[in-house]
């Protein structure tokens, strides 16, 4: 086979990748991107090889597994062969730099794939790449600014149903929440969370329902606060996701504690000081006498 034919079979490789990330099953993607790479290599093919090297690093970034892709996603960045092999290389980097926590840097190479993004006039990778500063940004408690980025983001974005939306329509709801607009907050929240479920993403799903246990304790709701945060957290154990373990057991514990359930308060809490903060034990009493949903921010 050729031309056409070839580019199919790396296209079909790559696009079950695709499916296997919108679906949460990061394993099986990266398995799909390693058959895209193999078969760009046997090929010749120096752009598929780059894409295909990239479409592997961001399964591996997913995965907690992204040090080693950094110095082959610069090399791509710097070498400027490629426009769009730059820019998902630019955004790879950043993506990786925030599951790190290193938002400034995530945010410099953020601004990269965005630049990039609007040179391809591609609308979706713009508003991936807002979302992604927006990101960066909230992390570090800069609400407003991260809501104008989302708000960008949502406007770009196509009305299709997708992973990449239903994750923008979750920020801009948390945002919304911390700002005050609670309604539109509840609006987007549930938009996002009716597309997670239906794509049946579940790790995406219980953090959206960790940001609707956080809204419905600001407005008083403790027990549909106590329901979303239980099934975050039921998904959470499933799915071995630590990060929102904690969140949960913080929430839920806040939860209890406004409810008066002082015992299942201070278990939640005894459990979160004991798996995440072992040298911590005065944890649980001081968690009991603070308001929790001070401490915590659930996109940092």
């Amino acid at each position: 086979m050729h031309g056409e034919g070839l580019r199919s079979i790396f296209d079909e490789f790559r696009e079950q990748g695709v499916q296997a990330i919108e679906a949460g099953r990061i394993e099986e993607a990266a398995t799909f991107f390693d058959r895209a790479l193999a078969w760009a290599r046997e090929q010749g093919d120096g752009r598929q090889i780059d894409l295909a090297v990239c479409n592997r690093a961001a399964a591996a970034i997913d995965l907690g597994r992204g040090e080693g892709e950094l110095p082959r996603l610069r090399e791509i960045l710097m070498r400027n062969g490629d426009p769009v092999n730059c820019r998902v290389a630019a955004y790879n980097i950043a993506r990786h730099y925030e599951l790190a926590k290193s938002y400034k840097k995530a945010l410099f190479y953020a601004r990269i794939a965005r630049e990039r993004s609007e040179a391809l006039g591609r609308r979706d990778w713009l508003a991936s790449s807002y979302n992604l500063i927006g990101n960066t940004l909230l992390a570090e408690s800069f609400v407003e600014q991260a809501s104008e980025e989302y708000e960008q983001a949502l406007a770009l974005m196509p009305e299709e149903p997708s992973l990449a939306l239903a994750g923008i329509l979750d920020n801009l709801g948390y945002c919304r929440i911390l700002q005050g607009r609670r309604r539109e907050g509840y609006t987007l929240l549930y938009r996002s969370l009716h597309l997670m479920r239906r794509l049946g993403n579940e790790q995406h799903e219980a953090t959206v329902r960790l940001d609707l246990c956080f809204a419905h304790l600001e407005t008083g709701r403790n027990r549909s606060a106590r329901h979303q945060g239980m099934r975050a957290l039921e998904i959470a154990e499933k799915l071995g996701n630590t990060h929102q373990i904690k969140n949960a057991l913080y929430l839920v514990g806040e939860v209890e504690s406004l409810e008066g359930n002082v015992v299942a308060a201070r278990a939640h809490f005894t459990r979160l000081q004991r798996e995440f903060f072992p040298e911590a034990s005065y944890l649980p009493g001081f968690l009991l006498a603070v308001d929790v949903r001070n401490l915590v921010n659930l996109h940092a």
